[in-house]
């Protein structure tokens, strides 16, 4: 635990050292996130996040109380995200706004944050695009071409020669389909044929069959965080598994939040992601103590540490400052930043403002009896793929 706190003196340290000038005024962030509806598996874990980040780490640093406004967004209405934004900007006046669980939301808030000059983290969202739709965006989370390259790099290099590929048809799916082509393009590998399926109430069934029919020799596939129990099902009930169809996907479809209740349809399946709860380091063995003793015995998943990650990057920039959180100051002050974090080392682009991160290969395994994704290989210090050139 003494990783997770550490920050916390430098916190206090910067305080003391800003002096009372700022004690008076709170630094607000106004947190968006879908705590209900389809996607609510993300809202609940970033929150979950942040409140442990500020239990372990303390409500004040560089002399300024952190304040956190929640708001429900529902997940799935572009149009009351970019409400909650313009309320959030305007009445509650707060310095950050954060969170975003789906691109299309993220996108309509990144006006908000580029003519109020508000700072805007991204804690889960994950189309390339969204960083470039206002100066004062970062990301903390990732983005699907950091998945899918890696991905589409390990399934050419094991033994994938032809493959179908499976998205969900939105930002980051399109984005995750471009990238996976592209890189199983370059190194040798053939489709034998690609779908998109629709974001909402999707019916995975005829979509598997269809790839099941084309006689791959793996499935790629993404779908977004808390549809994966779903997909997994599917693709255990028509018989792809039995066939000899191996299963390469993006780590949202084995979210470790939902892979204990996927059971063995689950085993087997081969990833690319960011984080998983079994990430063998002090600070992930550490962060996975504290968040599920925190939480009722919850595990965290990628989303999690996409929120602990932002709020950290908060902390660090109003020591790095001073206190002054204004958006060309935050920004400044952000890009170029590095830490350790639960998932491993990362970094913000100066250039992008996109997180720089390792990915890691990984492979569902029961360790203990219950369901982990099991990292045995990864990819160091990954740039977002879709930002290239």
């Amino acid at each position: 635990m003494r990783a997770l706190k550490s920050v916390a003196i430098g916190a206090v340290m910067s305080a003391m050292a800003a002096g009372g000038a700022w004690a008076a005024d709170p630094v607000k962030i106004g947190l968006i996130l879908p705590m209900s509806g389809p996607f609510a598996s993300t809202g609940k874990q970033i929150d979950a996040a942040v409140k442990l980040y500020q239990q372990l780490n303390g409500t004040t640093v560089g002399g300024r109380e952190i304040q956190l406004i929640l708001k429900d967004d529902t997940g799935t209405a572009p149009e009351t995200t970019k409400r909650l934004a313009q309320e959030l900007v305007v009445k509650e006046k707060v310095s950050v706004l954060a969170g975003f669980g789906l691109t299309p939301l993220a996108l309509a808030a990144a006006p908000i944050s580029e003519q109020a000059k508000v700072p805007m983290i991204v804690m889960a969202a994950a189309s390339s695009v969204i960083t470039t739709k206002s100066p004062y965006i970062v990301r903390t989370a990732g983005t699907l071409p950091q998945s899918a390259a890696t991905i589409a790099d390990w399934a050419a290099k094991n033994g994938a020669k032809k493959m179908y590929s499976m998205v969900t048809d939105y930002g980051p799916g399109i984005d995750a389909e471009t990238t996976f082509k592209k890189r199983f393009g370059e190194a040798g590998g053939t489709l034998a044929g690609e779908v998109r399926i629709p974001l909402k109430n999707p019916d995975y069934g005829p979509f598997i069959q269809r790839a099941k029919d084309s006689a791959p020799d793996a499935l790629f596939a993404f779908v977004p965080s808390g549809e994966g129990a779903s997909f997994m099902k599917e693709f255990n009930e028509r018989g792809l598994g039995a066939a000899g169809v191996r299963l390469l996907v993006t780590g949202d479809v084995t979210d470790d939040d939902l892979l204990p209740a996927m059971g063995d349809a689950a085993l087997g399946a081969v990833s690319a992601h960011y984080y998983s709860a079994a990430h063998p380091s002090p600070e992930n063995q550490a962060y996975v103590e504290a968040f599920k003793k925190a939480n009722n015995g919850m595990r965290p998943n990628f989303m999690s540490v996409g929120g602990w990650d932002g709020l950290h990057l908060v902390y660090e920039v109003l020591k790095k400052t001073g206190g002054k959180i204004d958006g060309p100051s935050f920004i400044e002050a952000a890009k170029g930043m590095s830490w350790t974090s639960p998932r491993g080392p990362m970094s913000i682009d100066p250039e992008t403002r996109d997180v720089v991160q390792d990915i890691y290969i990984r492979k569902v395994e029961r360790v203990n009896g219950e369901l982990y994704n099991v990292e045995f290989d990864s990819v160091k210090a990954v740039k977002d793929p879709g930002k290239a050139g």
